[in-house]
This record gives structure tokens, sequence and C-alpha cells, in this order.
């Protein structure tokens, strides 16, 4: 049988039945604007094979209608949410190296979702679960105020575009909201190669009243050892692009 390629979201739907859902708010919809993007793109047939036997398992819809219990999902681990994942290979590098912490892993990336469940199966990860959705609607409405050791968000759509700065996802609202669902002491981590970004992470991130940088001097940290230097990094850094860290500590 031949690969799908470019499917619509209906075609997605059929191909994997028991997988993630094409509109898992479904009724929770709201009209806002979204940082993100639909991307579906080429499933290989190892992706799609973990998507059909791996989500039951290790998968979540965000449908918005109950908290998660994250002591059961993760067997009492604590745990660090990461919103957009890419391919997962930096996902399940960190998730090899600290296996007493849990890792949630949100994107809307079909063939990620699909590597990254073949690659925690592959090297016996159960660390990780992986989330299908809105990650606003996710922190809202499925994980309790303080429940969550920490946040992880690397490289993040930057939309480039004056016009689209207001899709970016780190904005004073979603920190705010972010910051509810952290326990004291958790950490805020963001990475970008995009300047400007690097720029309003920091600006938003300072004037948050419930985080603090770990930095004496208030500006960006050294990639941390645990962030692994990934395919996407090395190719901005081999283009000059500048890559900033940012961790933050709920106070």
């Amino acid at each position: 049988m031949p690969e799908p390629h470019d499917a619509t979201r209906a075609d997605r739907r059929l191909q994997f039945p028991e997988g993630p859902a094409v509109d898992p708010a479904g009724s929770h919809h709201e009209r806002r604007i979204r940082s993100f993007r639909p991307r579906r793109g080429r499933v290989t047939s190892g992706q799609g094979d973990a998507l059909r036997r791996l989500w039951p398992k290790w998968g979540l819809d965000i449908d918005g209608r109950s908290v998660l219990d994250l002591d059961e999902m993760f067997g009492g681990r604590p745990v660090v949410l990461e919103i957009g994942f890419g391919m997962g290979e930096a996902t399940a590098q960190m998730a090899a190296a600290d296996p007493d912490t849990g890792i949630l892993a949100v994107d809307v990336h079909t063939p990620g979702q699909g590597n990254l469940l073949a690659l925690a199966e592959r090297e016996g990860l159960d660390n990780v679960r992986v989330a299908n959705g809105d990650a606003i609607i996710l922190l809202r409405e499925m994980i309790a105020p303080g429940g969550l050791d920490g946040l992880r968000i690397f490289f993040p759509d930057p939309w480039h575009k004056k016009r689209h700065h207001k899709r970016r996802l780190v904005q004073p609202e979603f920190v705010e909201l972010a910051a509810s669902r952290l326990r004291p002491g958790a950490l805020v981590h963001c990475a970008t190669d995009w300047e400007p970004y690097a720029e309003q992470m920091l600006e938003v991130l300072t004037a948050s009243p419930d985080l603090e940088n770990t930095r004496p001097d208030g500006g960006y940290t050294p990639r941390p050892d645990f962030r692994p230097l990934t395919k996407f990094e090395t190719a901005g850094l081999g283009k000059g692009h500048t890559v900033h860290d940012l961790v933050f500590r709920r106070r």
C-alpha cells in the first residue's frame, strides 16, 4: 500500500481511527488568535504504524473536557510540559537522560507525533506522553493549578512578519496562565534562534510577577547540558543565527 501523502483532515482520521483526533477540542472551539497552524505533511509507514498501535496507550487528545490525573499518568513522577516538539528527537533524548521526570509533549504535527511515539517505544521510554491539540486549552482546562514541575518551549514559530507578532505564543496572557499551573520552584525554559522573539520573551518573562530570572544579570542563559543540540538548531547556527536560552523560576 502506498504511504499517505498530503492527506485531508478527514482522510487522516480514517487512516488512524484510534489515533489523534482531527479537532479534539470540538465544542470547546473558540474564536481567538492561534499561535500555531495545522501541520499535516507526509506520514511514513513507520510513523503511521506507531500512531495506530501506540496512540491508545501513550497519546491523548486535548478535548478540554476533564482535568488530567498527572500522578496516575506518570506514576507519581514530577511532570514537565513541552510545547512544540517537532519530530521529537530532542524530547526522546531528554526523556532517556532523565527517566524520573515525566514529559507531557504537545504538538499538532501528525508525523512528529508518530515519530516521537516510535522513538519512545524503541528506547523503552515510559515517561513520555504525546498530546494532540491546543496547548492553551490543555493548560486552562486540563491541568490543575500547581500541577506542573516545569515548562519547555523550544524554537516556537517566531511569526516573523510584524502583523503576525500577535500570534507568538509567549505573550503576557499566556505566561500568566502557564505560571498558575506551575509549582513553586518550577522552571520555565524557552529557546529561540530569532533575535527579536528572544527579546520579546525576555521582556515578557521578566515582567511576570510570578517568575524570576535564574540569571543574576537578568539576561540569557547558556544552553543547559540537558537541552540537546537539535538538527534544526545546528542548521540555524550554520546560517549564523544566535540561539538564546531563557530560564526562569516560578516564585
